[in-house]
C-alpha cells in the first residue's frame, strides 16, 4: 500500500508486486527536519534498494527497522532496479505528497479533491483519510525520481504541474497527489578504495570532503581511516534527524562501512535528505585494507 524502494542489495524491500512486505527509510524532509519517522510494516511502493551487510546482522536488523520508518510509499515498478552508479544529473527529482483510498472509494476521492479545490490542505486530508502509512507524515513521500514508482503513479506525478492536486489509479487504489517542488537529480557513485586512497593523500581533500563511517564503535576500534566521522548505524535515532545540520548536503560526501553494503544503504538514504554528491566506498574498509593500504588491519 505505500511506495517502496526495491533492491537487489536489501532493506528499503522488494517490489510490491513480488513481495508483501517492504522496508522503508526514514525521510526527514525540509518540512520536518527533526521529526523521526514512525516504524511501519505496511508494504511500500519503492522497492528495496539495499541489502544488509552480512558482517553485522544486528546492524542490518536495526537498519531494516530504520528503513521501515519511512512513509516513502511511492509505488515502485515491480521489476525496476537501479545501481549506485546510475545517478545522473540529467534527470529531475520531485517532492511528492499524496493520499490513498480504496479502489471502490472513487466518490470519496472526488469529494476530497473538491475539498482541496475549496482550500483545504492535502496533507490534512491525508492524515484523516489516507490508507498509506505516509498519512502519519501528512502523506509526504519525499524526493523521488523516475524508476522508483509504479508506472501509473510515476506518469501522473511527473506530468503534474507544481502544486496542482491530480488523481490517478494504481493496483493499490485511488490516489490524490501533489508535486510540491522539483530539483536536479543527485549523484550516487561507487568509489574504488584505491581512488579514495589517492584522494586522501591531498590535505585539501580531507578539509573539503565530508567523510562518514557508519560502522559500530567496536569495529572502528579495530580499523579506521583518518578524517572519517563515526555515525554508528545502531545509533541512527540520535544522528539521523539532525543530519543536514551536521553536514552540508551540497558538499561531496563519502560513506564507509566494513564491506560497502551498510554505507550504500546510508548513502541512498542521504539522497532522500537532499545530499547532491555521494560516494560509497566500494568494498568498505576491508577492500581498502587489501587493495589500497595494507597497514590497515582486517577483521
Amino acid at each position: 500500500m505505500s511506495m517502496l524502494r526495491v533492491s537487489h542489495l536489501p532493506p528499503f524491500s522488494t517490489p510490491a508486486l513480488f513481495a508483501p512486505r517492504l522496508y522503508r527509510l526514514p525521510i526527514f524532509t525540509s518540512f520536518s527536519p527533526s521529526k523521526l519517522r514512525q516504524i511501519s510494516s505496511f508494504p511500500s511502493i519503492f522497492p528495496r534498494t539495499l541489502k544488509p551487510s552480512s558482517s553485522s546482522s544486528q546492524s542490518s536488523f536495526i537498519f531494516n527497522r530504520v528503513l521501515a520508518m519511512a512513509a516513502r510509499s511511492c509505488f515502485r515498478a515491480a521489476a525496476a532496479s537501479f545501481s549506485a552508479e546510475s545517478g545522473s544529473s540529467s534527470e529531475r527529482e520531485i517532492l511528492v505528497q499524496h493520499l490513498l483510498v480504496k479502489e471502490n472509494d472513487l466518490n470519496l476521492l472526488l469529494d476530497l479533491q473538491q475539498r482541496v479545490v475549496r482550500g483545504e490542505d492535502l496533507s490534512d486530508l491525508a492524515v484523516e483519510f489516507s490508507l498509506c502509512p505516509s498519512k502519519k507524515e501528512g502523506g509526504m513521500l519525499g524526493w523521488v525520481r523516475k524508476g522508483q514508482m509504479v508506472p501509473e503513479f510515476e506518469e501522473a506525478a511527473f506530468n503534474a504541474p507544481l502544486n496542482k492536486v491530480v488523481r490517478c489509479k494504481t493496483q493499490f487504489g485511488w490516489h490524490l497527489l501533489q508535486v510540491l517542488s522539483e530539483r536536479e537529480e543527485s549523484i550516487l557513485q561507487e568509489i574504488p578504495p584505491e581512488e579514495l586512497h589517492l584522494k586522501m593523500q591531498d590535505p585539501s581533500f580531507l578539509e573539503d570532503a565530508q567523510l562518514i563511517d557508519v560502522r559500530e564503535p567496536e569495529e572502528v576500534a579495530q580499523a579506521s581511516l583518518p578524517g572519517f566521522q563515526v555515525l554508528p548505524l545502531q545509533q541512527f535515532g540520535s544522528w539521523g534527524p539532525e543530519i543536514t545540520a551536521k553536514f552540508d548536503p551540497q558538499k561531496d560526501t563519502y560513506v564507509l562501512c566494513h564491506h560497502g553494503m551498510r554505507s550504500l544503504q546510508v548513502s541512498k538514504w542521504l539522497q532522500t535528505q537532499g545530499f547532491r554528491r555521494l560516494f560509497n566506498v566500494s568494498g568498505g574498509i576491508h577492500a581498502y585494507a587489501l587493495k589500497a593500504d595494507q597497514t590497515i588491519p582486517t577483521y
